[in-house]
């Protein structure tokens, strides 16, 4: 799981769901979200890059983090 997060592109997202569906298996969206958090290290495997498919979902520094680091991001 973590190495398919670190290919999602600085200032692009995938959705828990699409990012299981990548791995073989849409109903593994759950497992996805707990591979998020149980992230070591949130910077160098991007999990904020990670959403829900009705809005940002959890990240484990919080959700404002999560806002910043997107901006950031998509502003390039």
């Amino acid at each position: 799981v973590w190495d398919r997060i670190c290919q999602i592109p600085s200032g692009a997202t995938r959705t828990y769901g699409s990012l299981a569906q990548s791995l073989g298996n849409k109903a593994l969206a759950r497992a996805v979200g707990q591979a998020c958090a149980a992230n070591p290290i949130a910077l160098l495997i991007p999990c904020h890059r990670v959403v829900g498919h009705t809005g940002l979902g959890g990240f484990a520094g919080g959700i404002d983090l999560k806002k910043q680091l997107l901006a950031l991001e998509m502003k390039g």
